[in-house]
């Protein structure tokens, strides 16, 4: 039998420095730890520490391992250290997740007056984009600069990536304009930018320049489909994530673990969760990445148990969730008004899984209580001491104003009002909420001060819209705007006869209590009958052909005589709609809705 020749320097303390060397460097191929300890012990009992190449190759052995501990200790008794030492430890902390300490090194490493080269910047940049620490990015970029690198390929990579993830498009997109020469890392940088940052559009622009180039060597990788489907996702793009998923196929990327994600997010996002559970039992092994896509779409389509049951497969299969997952189990719970199982889930978190409960985590709990009516508990758990930046508290009290709002909770609702207002975060829904909600008691006057109030100091309303997408063109809709819009006398003629064959069945527009406005009882029909899905919804069904499910994109929450309204009209019609709002999906099918009426 043929055995496997041992590492045969660790008991010669006193061998020479090439031995020393080639042996430390077989030993970063192997998987010994201890030799690496005793080799640790060796070179230092020989004298060999004094050779900084010797020393260095030990170092990333150690961080091979991950043992971050242990190289710092090398690294911190190495008389002498060079730019290789520096470099290799700051890219093991990030590899463990450590950006932070990266940096601090960073810093030292120019007190020490060691120059840093090109990869100690991309590297510097590179924790710079896991913080989205702009500010300390934007300092690098100008050493940069300065130090006349800008053309440097690694380095406009790494300055891409930071300023898409720190929200600076702006920026990125200098950086892409100026750079000589481009390689498909770039071009998937800057794509993953405008896909990150809500510009989906711009996205699958470059990404169609992108394949124009028509190069061996800018042939698009499994993270450029990736960010490119993710674009697709966020605009609701079905048609154009269908054609990438067909390339992606051809290209035998779908069984890669990152694009079958992204697809499965994107087929959840753009309404066809029956198309995400597809592609993910294509997946032979699927990690927490897929197992997690999959939780979220599920969740936010209505299908609480499916999440959870899913959950439970992961777990089975010996797979150790992550935050984001235990979120979407959350969200499931949430939106499902499984109170009692989300708060098993939420109690065992870090009992059970090791994730200590983050802002998120605490907002969905949040929301969960509230929308099961459990305003109180809801509030005390808002007013507690959660550690919480101004945008996460924003998002809390954003989210129990929202919940207040639903179950008329007037006095709670005044107070989550001021908390948002005092922030400066989410200002104009907060009056456009509080205004609502007096109006809703019909206290007109508490109403028209908020909307004065709201005049005088600027703060403006996002307009309502829809979209609808046809043959890879979207057609967008804003409430109470028929003039402009594509086919808009038809439209307007098909939801006034629909109306009447609403009435027949008992539909009284306007009567759920949620036209915010002083008219009278017989005009609030008209103002609810042109909210921007109802034009979506016309336009669909002029427009696409029967048989083909209707999906509407919406960026506002779809109000409530609109969903009694769709889900009449699918029972008349005979169709199926599906609408995509800020919060979750609707499927309407014969009469009733996927979410039971609990959204």
């Amino acid at each position: 039998m043929k055995r496997t020749p041992k590492l045969s320097l660790l008991n010669q303390p006193h061998s020479n420095l090439q031995a020393h060397t080639e042996f430390i460097h077989r030993l970063q191929n192997s998987q010994d730890l201890k030799a690496a300890a005793k080799t640790h012990s060796n070179i230092f009992k020989s004298g060999l520490s004094n050779h900084t190449f010797t020393a260095n190759h030990l170092l990333n052995a150690y961080l091979r391992f991950n043992k971050t501990t242990d190289a710092r200790k090398l690294f911190d008794e190495m008389p002498e250290t060079n730019v290789v030492s520096w470099t290799a430890l700051m890219a093991g902390y990030i590899d463990v997740g450590e950006p932070r300490e990266a940096l601090r090194l960073f810093g030292r490493m120019a007190e020490a007056r060691i120059q840093a080269n090109e990869f100690t910047l991309a590297t510097a940049i590179n924790a710079c984009s896991l913080l989205a620490d702009l500010e300390t990015g934007r300092k690098i970029h100008t050493r940069v600069e300065t130090l006349g690198l800008s053309s440097n390929l690694v380095i406009s990579s790494a300055l891409i990536d930071m300023y898409g993830k720190s929200n600076d498009v702006d920026n990125a997109r200098q950086v892409f304009n100026h750079m000589i020469c481009r390689n498909v890392i770039s071009w998937t940088s800057m794509i993953s930018a405008y896909a990150q940052n809500a510009q989906g559009d711009y996205a699958l622009g470059l990404f169609r320049e992108l394949i124009y180039e028509n190069s061996l060597a800018l042939a698009p990788t499994q993270f450029t489909f990736a960010s490119v489907i993710n674009a697709c996702a966020s605009l609701g793009r079905l048609v154009a994530g269908k054609a990438l998923h067909l390339a992606v196929i051809r290209r035998c990327h779908v069984v890669n673990d990152v694009v079958a994600s992204a697809l499965v997010d994107m087929y959840a996002k753009c309404g066809c969760i029956d198309y995400s559970d597809k592609v993910f039992r294509q997946i032979l092994q699927p990690t927490v990445i897929p197992f997690t896509s999959m939780i979220v779409g599920a969740a936010k389509h209505g299908l609480g148990k499916h999440s959870l049951h899913l959950f439970d497969e992961m777990l089975a299969r010996g797979i150790r969730p992550n935050d984001v997952t235990l979120l979407g189990v959350l969200y499931a719970c949430s939106h499902s008004g499984l109170i009692d199982i989300g708060l098993y889930h939420f109690n065992s978190m870090q009992l059970k899984h090791g994730i200590a409960p983050d802002a998120r985590h605490y907002t969905c709990l949040i929301d969960m209580l509230g929308r099961a009516g459990h305003l109180d508990e809801a509030y005390k758990l808002s007013t507690e001491n959660v550690p919480l930046g101004a945008v996460d508290a924003a998002l809390m009290w954003g989210t129990l104003l929202s919940a207040c709002r639903n179950h008329g909770r007037l006095e709670l609702a005044v107070k989550a009002g001021k908390r948002l207002i005092e922030l400066n975060q989410q200002v104009a829904s907060t009056y456009v909420t509080m205004s609502n909600m007096y109006a809703s008691i019909g206290r007109w006057e508490n109403a028209q001060g908020i909307r004065s109030e709201m005049k005088r100091r600027g703060v403006r309303k996002e307009p309502g819209c829809s979209w609808v997408e046809l043959r890879n063109s979207t057609y967008v809709f804003y409430a109470g705007d028929l003039s402009s819009c594509t086919h808009g006398s038809e439209i307007a003629q098909l939801l006034r006869d629909l109306e009447v064959r609403m009435k027949e069945r008992g539909y009284v527009g306007g009567s759920s209590g949620l036209v915010f406005v002083d008219v009278e009882e017989e005009a609030k029909q008209g103002v609810v009958g042109v909210h921007s899905e109802r034009l979506a919804l016309g336009f669909g069904l002029i427009n696409i052909p029967k048989g083909v499910t209707i999906r509407v994109m919406k960026n506002l929450r779809m109000c409530g005589d609109c969903h009694e309204a769709f889900k009449l009209i699918s029972e008349i019609i005979g169709r199926d709609f599906v609408v995509r709002d800020v919060n979750r999906f609707h499927h309407f099918r014969d009469g009733s809705c996927t979410c039971g009426d609990y959204w």
